[in-house]
């Protein structure tokens, strides 16, 4: 397992791994699905080296991205000294292999290098699957938030109630 910045020939897998990421939120998650994203933001990431993936028997096995500063979607709880992981889309043929928790040690290790104090994360909808999987991996539920101005966020941030997620480190 090789952990390493996405490229942009990766490009049209990582949005094959959103479209399987998404059919599959129909179908356990009903109420909320992620939407079409752009490719001038994964470019963007790629660019600003903040898309990952892992490499499992040279196939893409999972995808996410970060952000250091996440002040739209945690408000007044934003602190400047985190790092934010968003869009995990797990390859189907590498199910099962918890990711999660492989990228929250990568990321820990990511937050000591950075110098920053926590890990965190989010979700749309009461997911309670998805909250109790991402305590499971170590993370603190912090609560629900009703997001306020949502118009630079992607469309599935707009009118949701957002779970928020965090690891502090020592």
């Amino acid at each position: 397992m090789i952990i390493t910045n996405s490229t942009l020939n990766d490009i049209p897998e990582i949005f094959r791994l959103y479209k399987l990421a998404t059919e599959f939120q129909k179908i356990k998650f009903p109420d909320n699905q992620w939407p079409e994203f752009s490719e001038k933001l994964i470019t963007s990431e790629i660019r600003e080296k903040r898309q990952f993936k892992i490499i499992i028997e040279n196939k893409i096995a999972c995808v996410w991205a970060i952000t250091f500063n996440d002040a739209q979607i945690w408000e007044d709880k934003e602190n400047n000294s985190s790092i934010y992981i968003h869009r995990i889309a797990t390859n189907p043929e590498f199910r099962g292999q918890n990711f999660v928790q492989k990228i929250v040690e990568w990321a820990k290790d990511l937050a000591v290098e950075q110098k920053k104090e926590c890990i965190r994360l989010d979700t749309c909808g009461k997911n309670n699957v998805l909250i109790n999987h991402y305590k499971k991996c170590g993370f603190n539920f912090i609560g629900m938030n009703k997001l306020e101005n949502t118009s630079d966020l992607p469309i599935h941030y707009h009118n949701a109630d957002v779970c928020l997620f965090e690891i502090k480190l020592n």
